[in-house]
Parts: structure tokens; C-alpha cells; sequence
């Protein structure tokens, strides 16, 4: 039960790619893959608490202010990661800059709250959050990927492809300026979910 809970988001009902959720920050996070990693991360922690506290309350929670609560639970989780991220990471928390408050307002972890933990015990509803979160990180990582190595030629900020190879240096690359640009990352998830998609009806028809 909790091995299906767990890995069913991360491909067979994945919250980017098949339920079409949490696309915006997709597009604005994901030009370099340490902020596109933090921010999965950051996402994957707040669904996992978010879900297994509310799941703890959900018997006690009146149904009229329900969604008052889960805003406020959701918010705690939120500012607890956005000051420890400007204490200890404060150059990933200023690239996040807004997308990291908007967490709190991110359909994924509102529509597992109200699908899932609301209805179901706190283990499983932990579990659900958790790999919710993670099927979000990683496309967000998969991206970025692809936005950073060929839109700037780096990893992690890290050089990957060498100086020399560039055009300016006598060598033959350039850098796809289009990669760092929004719709790029439009572009990119549309790929992915055109492959997933693939590979979901060949597993069908098999």
C-alpha cells in the first residue's frame, strides 16, 4: 500500500506532467538546477508536514474553516524554510526570491491535503506528500538540467562545457540564449510530458 502511494506520483501520476499542477514555478526556478533543486525540496518538505499534520487534525478540524487552517499549517512550514534557507543558503533563498512564499499558495499541496490527507491516516498521508513533492522535484531538476548546461554551459554553476569550445575563445559553441528564456522551460515540459505520455500508452498496449 504505502510502496504504491509512494511511487505512483512520481510517474503514473506525476502532479506536473499528468495532472498539469504547479506549472508557474516550473517556468520561473528552473534556469539553473540549484535553485530548481531547492525549491523541490522546499516543496516535498512543506507536502510531507503539511499533509501529516493536518492528517493528525483532521478529525478535529471544522469542515466551514478547513481551508483556513491548512493555509495556516501550510504557512508555518513555508516561513520556517524560508528563514532557515536565509540564514544558512541566503544566495538560493534570494534567487527563489517570491516563488518561495508562493509555495503556500501551490495546488499541489493544497490537492493532496484535501484529496488525501483529509481522508486517510497520518503514515500514508506523510507518504503521499513526500512523493507528491518528489515527482514535482523532479521534473523541476530534469529543466533545469537542460536550461543550465545549454543555456549557460554549466552545472550547479559549475563549468561543464570548457571555455575553449566557445565561439569568443576559437572553438565552435555557443550558448542556446533561448534556454534561459521563460518559454523554454514551456517548451521542455511539454517534451517531457509528450514522452511520458508515450510511454505510458506503449506500456498500455503491451
Amino acid at each position: 500500500m504505502n510502496k504504491e502511494i509512494f511511487t505512483k506520483p512520481l510517474f503514473k501520476a506525476n502532479p506536473v506532467t499528468v495532472l498539469i499542477l504547479g506549472i508557474c514555478s516550473c517556468l520561473a526556478v528552473t534556469v539553473q538546477m540549484k535553485g530548481a533543486l531547492v525549491m523541490g525540496l522546499s516543496v516535498s518538505i512543506v507536502t510531507a508536514l503539511s499533509s501529516l499534520l493536518l492528517s493528525l487534525l483532521r478529525k478535529t478540524i471544522p469542515n466551514r474553516i478547513r481551508i483556513i487552517v491548512q493555509l495556516v499549517v501550510v504557512s508555518l512550514f513555508v516561513i520556517l524554510i524560508s528563514q532557515f534557507l536565509k540564514a544558512y543558503a541566503y544566495d538560493v533563498s534570494k534567487q527563489l526570491s517570491v516563488y518561495l512564499g508562493l509555495i503556500i499558495t501551490n495546488c499541489i499541496i493544497m490537492g493532496r491535503i484535501e484529496a488525501f490527507a483529509l481522508t486517510n491516516k497520518p503514515w500514508p498521508s506523510f507518504v503521499d506528500g513526500l512523493a507528491n513533492g518528489l515527482g514535482y522535484s523532479m521534473v523541476l531538476v530534469i529543466i533545469a538540467f537542460f536550461r543550465e548546461l545549454l543555456g549557460s554551459g554549466t552545472l550547479f554553476g559549475y563549468r561543464v562545457i570548457p571555455s575553449s569550445w566557445y565561439v569568443a575563445n576559437g572553438g565552435f559553441y555557443e550558448n542556446n540564449g533561448l534556454m534561459i528564456l521563460p518559454p523554454m522551460a514551456l517548451i521542455l515540459l511539454g517534451c517531457i510530458i509528450w514522452v511520458q505520455r508515450s510511454r505510458m500508452k506503449e506500456l498500455q498496449e503491451k
